[in-house]
């Protein structure tokens, strides 16, 4: 779902040839922030 979201929500990330890439990278942080949020929250 997270990831349906951030194609049509940021197009910037889904533009070129390596349109994968940014969605990737967005849901990697975002997991890292949540990581983080747990364990020193």
């Amino acid at each position: 779902m997270l990831y349906v979201v951030v194609e049509e929500l940021i197009p910037e990330m889904s533009e070129g040839e390596h349109s994968n890439w940014g969605t990737i990278a967005f849901s990697l942080g975002f997991v890292l922030m949540m990581i983080l949020d747990v364990t020193l929250g």
